[in-house]
């Protein structure tokens, strides 16, 4: 018997720059008609914004609509979530979601889900992916890194999460910025299998 959220994924977007990368793999993911839960923090907010022109509306499943809109999307799958939304399917292991990403990372995001605390929907939904030994992948955006960051994103490391820095590579030549977002959302779907 398959378990209800076995071939869902959860996508955090927190307020670090580079909130397209998070865009671009909900529409990649999206595409293939995989379930979505989306968590996006305040800061993201400001970042979408900013960054990409969107401002989310604020109840959760005008949130939805507004991304599977502007990504050109099925709606079916997609989920949003409130921060603080304890009843979610993100914030209990028995739910069986079996990966999550978080694009792009901010290094306070990252620290507090390094050491354990939860505070809010998107450090929830980490430690219980990190608790039940699944796969959560890490879209860290900063630069320089101090040892702070280094050290934290080391502890997330053998805990068993990828840490996949949001570095675009240019052997390929790219000759837009959606290349090169893409070639990291392509990096970050190959870790997802």
């Amino acid at each position: 018997m398959k378990k209800k959220h076995e071939h869902a994924i959860t996508i955090a977007i927190t307020g670090a720059s580079g909130a397209a990368y998070g865009l671009r793999l909900i529409q990649r993911l999206g595409s293939m008609a995989i379930k979505q839960h989306i968590l996006i923090s305040s800061a993201a907010r400001v970042v979408l914004k900013q960054e990409c022109d969107i401002d989310l509306p604020s109840t959760p499943e005008a949130a939805a609509r507004l991304f599977a809109n502007t990504l050109k999307i099925d709606p079916c799958n997609l989920h949003c979530y409130g921060s603080h939304d304890w009843f979610s399917p993100v914030a209990s292991g028995s739910a069986h979601i079996p990966a999550m990403v978080i694009a792009p990372c901010s290094m306070g995001s990252l620290a507090r889900i390094a050491n354990g605390m939860s505070d809010n929907l998107i450090e929830r939904a980490a430690d219980v992916i990190l608790k039940e030994k699944r796969t959560l992948i890490v879209v860290p955006r900063e630069t320089p890194l101090s040892t702070i960051h280094l050290e934290n994103m080391l502890t997330l490391s053998r805990m068993g999460a990828h840490i996949i820095p949001a570095m675009p590579a240019f052997y390929h030549r790219p000759d837009s910025i959606e290349l090169l977002i893409d070639f990291m959302v392509d990096r970050i779907i190959d870790h997802l299998n």
